[in-house]
């Protein structure tokens, strides 16, 4: 018995340093946060992705594996703004709250701490930039449907890359304004297209493109991603980048298992885009989760040889169920565990030690 005690107290660290690709010293340098949410992406969505990609995802690289409890402060059912909001600064809200506490006071988010910081902020997303998920990271308003007014909030925020779609939000305006000029002359480069977005190699940007589902985009998040770091990598201090897998969340509400599993794979297109850069990198932490489970989906029949998936949803709605948090590269190991989704702010500062 007490060689096996030894045996296991000796085999603990090996087991901890396993989840990152280096050993971590005792306590990592991390310059770099790329945070990547899949929205309604369970477990099921995961395995649904792997079994139509014929048996593998880049996501499987990441060894250090946690799970998120994702009720909201008045809810058992979140939804992407409170979700969200409980990554961006470290409380659970209520539902609809972009930014703001559970009394509606705007708090500092995780994102505006690292720009107060020296850091090089970054959002990058496949549906409106103006809606829930990346909107609680940089704007600060009582309810998601004020997309007008979360458009504003982008032009004073600081963030050096924005991409996403919702044109409309900033230039086809009640009030007049013509937000695009507006970022133009505070020094940024407004792009519509993906092919235009990656020819910026330097500077402040705005992308903003058409929303539409894979087929008709292509890798647009894949390369965009990597267009944002190759900006912000060039901040010697570090960078905060937020990307999001928007649409897995409209395949789960249409209980559409095609729609869904496309566009798994092609967030885990961006998570090797990601992880990639952390193994050359060395100094940045990439971080995976989701806010929330939507559809109930259950896988019903599936061969890994050749993609071939088959399942049934139970709803047209999010879910209650824990979602899985993948951590990769310096201080990965902090994710482990079962924890509430508004523990993940303090992890990442803890990560950037602020």
């Amino acid at each position: 018995m007490n060689r096996y005690i030894t045996a296991v107290g000796l085999l603990l660290p090996v087991l901890l340093m396993s989840c990152s690709s280096t050993p971590p010293p005792s306590r990592p340098k991390i310059k770099n946060v790329i945070f990547m949410v899949g929205d309604g992406m369970g477990t099921t969505q995961i395995y649904a992705g792997l079994t139509a990609n014929k048996g593998s995802l880049n996501l499987e690289r990441i060894k250090c594996i946690g799970f998120s409890r994702t009720n909201s402060a008045n809810n058992y059912m979140t939804e992407s703004a409170a979700g969200a909001t409980a990554f961006s600064i470290g409380q659970k809200t209520y539902n609809g709250a972009i930014g703001v506490d559970s009394t509606g006071k705007p708090q500092p988010t995780i994102l505006e701490i690292a720009r107060q910081h020296g850091l090089s902020t970054g959002i990058v997303v496949t549906t409106d930039i103006t809606d829930a998920t990346p909107a609680t990271f940089a704007a600060h308003q009582k309810t998601r449907d004020m997309q007008a007014e979360i458009a504003a909030d982008y032009v004073n925020s600081g963030v050096e890359v924005l991409v996403g779609a919702g044109r409309e939000h900033f230039d086809q305006r009640k009030d007049g304004r013509n937000l695009l000029t507006e970022l133009s002359r505070k020094g940024y480069q407004v792009k519509y297209t993906t092919d235009d977005i990656v020819q910026v190699k330097q500077g402040k940007l705005v992308g903003l493109v058409k929303e539409e589902r894979v087929a008709g985009r292509g890798d647009q998040l894949a390369r965009t991603t990597n267009a944002a770091l190759q900006l912000l990598q060039q901040n010697k201090k570090g960078f905060f980048l937020v990307v999001e897998g928007s649409k897995i969340d409209d395949g789960g509400h249409a209980n559409d298992l095609q729609y869904v599993t496309e566009e798994v794979i092609d967030f885990d297109k961006a998570i090797k885009a990601a992880l990639d850069f952390a193994d050359k990198d060395g100094e940045t932490l990439v971080v995976v989760t989701a806010d929330h489970e939507t559809g109930g989906l259950t896988i019903a029949e599936g061969d890994l040889s050749t993609g071939k998936i088959s399942g049934k949803f139970s709803t047209d709605d999010h879910t209650g169920v824990m979602v899985p948090v993948f951590a990769y590269g310096p201080g990965a190991e902090a994710f482990m565990g079962i924890y509430h989704n508004n523990t993940i702010f303090r992890k990442l500062m803890q990560a950037f030690n602020f």
